[in-house]
């Protein structure tokens, strides 16, 4: 059965919305940065979703290495200032950093993180997201998990492979010194970190911290990291 987790050694991490409360750092600072070029936009309720619903299309052109990270932030802020109607900043990559640093200062981690990763004692930990090595490391420390979730892993250092590229799951175990079929994968994707993994061996776990939709046939779900340690049986 796949939901049997017998003989896991290793446990890998995805980080937005799984560490980290990444939705709500990011809507909270894009409305924030709207709000001070255009007070009062009749839209201002809905750009958190506008710009969650632009994330993904830009990241994955740059995943594929249609252009460079920075080249898809300015694309992303365009997209979303011609959807607003309001004016384009001339400086795109400014303007972006002024939304970076307010997304910076709401990084924070889910009430269940520390306490979760605590109790897993004895078992290799890391984290595999598809975000910039970089910044997500940089999220890591800032939300106190530095040195204690093991290597922080990306398509920048794992030769190019993004999840869900079987090849990243593959290299992300090696790192960890373990074959696919004795990691843990835990994240909130259910294409990226539940049924991703599966073709390689590695087993997966979904965090549906909503709780409100049934997981993949097979595969176990819990609704807060808290819940996990029982699950191993840590």
């Amino acid at each position: 059965m796949r939901s049997s987790l017998t003989g896991v050694k290793g446990i890998l991490f995805d980080l937005d919305g799984t560490l980290l409360d990444h939705r709500a750092a990011a809507g909270t600072a894009i409305a924030a940065w709207l709000d001070e070029r255009s007070p009062g936009h009749p839209r201002l309720p809905e750009v958190a979703t506008l710009w969650a619903g632009l994330e993904e299309p830009y990241l994955a052109m740059w995943r594929a290495g249609r252009c460079s990270v920075e080249e898809q932030r300015r694309l992303r802020l365009d997209a979303l200032c011609r959807e607003l109607a309001v004016p384009v900043p001339d400086d795109l990559d400014t303007a972006y950093a002024d939304f970076a640093a307010r997304y910076r200062r709401n990084w924070t981690p889910y009430p269940d993180v520390r306490e979760a990763v605590a109790r897993l004692g004895g078992y290799a930990l890391g984290v595999l997201t598809n975000g910039a090595q970089r910044m997500q490391e940089d999220k890591v420390r800032a939300i106190g998990l530095g040195g204690l979730v093991g290597p922080v892993l990306t398509g920048e250092v794992l030769n190019g492979c993004f999840k869900p590229a079987p090849a990243c799951y593959t290299a992300a175990a090696g790192v960890l010194g373990l074959a696919p079929h004795e990691v843990l994968l835990v994240g909130d994707d259910v294409d990226n970190d539940v049924t991703g993994p599966a073709v390689t061996g590695m087993r997966s776990v979904w965090l549906d911290r909503l709780g409100v939709t049934p997981p993949p046939a097979g595969f176990p779900r819990i609704t807060s990291l808290s819940e996990l340690a029982h699950l191993v049986g840590g």
